[in-house]
């Protein structure tokens, strides 16, 4: 099989993976004459860093073959798709070519399991230490681990790659034992946990200590694959998150597959439920906000998905508002629909010296078609504070969402 042939089969086989991000990765730059590639300028899979940089990279399989048959996915054991596999210098062969193009700036590398955890685990490194020690090559790697394979295989992959991630998939343990029969949470769970003690090791000793996956670890959870609520979903991000120090959490939508098992529904679900869940994750890392909040806020365990999650729990709890811009602590403060983090900080540093108007709060970056029915400032308080939260709901419903998560 042509090489031609493989990238088209193995970038498709790829696509179904989200955790496709480059954030987190420290800036690296060639030394002339010495080495190629960067991860610090603008760049098939397009990800984006935190500072709104778009990085381009390579997101492919080193094959699709596989000896799981987990029910979810187009490349278990039973799919009858089309199959390729790449050796590991037809992988660096690529990315070197492709980042000479300047088509990318980094690659995103995952596999189906072949012969056995270790033996694939293997593949995925000599990729890794082949750019880097061979090419000196400084752009972004992200490496997907197999959970079964050895601590030393995954101290390795760590050594060379930027980020390595665990797909957990799907959110209980009896979704897993359904779907995939052959995978176990616990070896997931294990893999995660060996890699956080290596991130805290590094983190330990600092300047001194080995490098080891610069950029943390992350994962993916599959949405509408089983029966799960929102609710679990989001318990089961935070434990995830508490126990394993992820960098962040991936949320796929489920993509029905050909010829599959009767097990599995029939339809994809929407893609705002992946958008509220992103939005849910947000409220928890970035606004303090607990499960039992946004438990309290999802009837029947599921997400609003006409309004955002925020702005959901704040009609839950107007007795809260409308906050004082202007006394209100940081803490209430975030819990404000259209007051995002950067824009609570920039309320708190400006009314050191004065008190905020409400054209103040304008000119800081508010997003006021919904801040202000929970809001007051030196000039200003919500006009109709008394009406009914259901009639505030159908009023935002129709207020467009701005290009801010919050």
């Amino acid at each position: 099989m042509d090489l031609e042939t493989k990238l088209a089969i193995l970038a498709d086989a790829a696509k179904y993976d989200a955790s496709c991000a480059s954030s987190g990765a420290p800036k690296r730059s060639a030394a002339p004459g010495k080495g190629m590639g960067s991860t610090t300028g603008m760049g098939i899979c397009h990800s984006y860093t935190p500072d709104g940089r778009c990085v381009s990279l390579l997101k492919i399989l080193l094959t699709n073959f596989c000896l799981y048959d987990c029910l979810y996915c187009i490349n278990r054991r039973s799919s009858d798709i089309p199959r390729a596999r790449f050796s590991a210098q037809e992988v660096v062969d690529l990315t070197l070519s492709f980042y000479r193009r300047n088509y990318i700036e980094g690659l995103f590398l995952s596999s189906g399991i072949i012969r056995n955890a270790d033996y694939t685990m293997e593949q995925l490194v000599e990729v890794a230490r082949t750019l880097r020690e061979e090419h000196e090559f400084r752009g972004y790697i992200h490496l997907k681990t197999i959970p079964e394979a050895s601590p030393e295989l995954v101290e390795a992959a760590g050594r060379y790659a930027d980020r390595l991630s665990v797909n957990i998939e799907l959110p209980t343990r009896e979704a897993l034992t359904t779907l995939a029969p052959e995978k176990s949470d616990v070896s997931i769970k294990r893999a995660m946990g060996e890699i956080r003690l290596k991130l805290d090791e590094k983190a330990d000793g600092g300047a001194t200590a080995p490098r080891f996956s610069p950029a943390g670890q992350s994962t993916q959870l599959i949405v509408g694959a089983d029966d799960s609520s929102d609710a679990s979903i989001i318990e089961t991000a935070d434990t995830l998150y508490r126990s394993y120090k992820l960098r962040r959490i991936y949320y796929s939508a489920f993509s029905p597959i050909q010829r599959a098992s009767a097990r599995l529904p029939n339809r994809a679900p929407p893609l705002m439920r992946e958008h509220r869940l992103y939005q849910a994750d947000w409220l928890m890392r970035y606004y303090e906000f607990s499960v039992g909040e946004l438990a309290q806020s999802m009837p029947g365990g599921k997400l609003d998905l006409s309004v955002d999650p925020k702005t959901t729990w704040a009609l839950a709890n107007r007795h809260q508002f409308p906050v004082d811009v202007n006394t209100a602590d940081r803490h209430l403060l975030l819990r404000v629909p259209g007051l995002g983090v950067r824009v609570i900080d920039r309320i708190i540093s400006s009314r050191r010296h004065r008190q905020l108007r409400y054209e103040d709060l304008k000119t800081l970056g508010a997003t006021l078609k919904r801040a202000r029915h929970f809001i007051c400032t030196a000039d200003y308080r919500p006009r109709q504070s008394d009406r009914s939260s259901d009639g505030l709901r159908r009023a935002l419903i129709g207020a467009p969402e701005q290009q801010s998560l919050f």
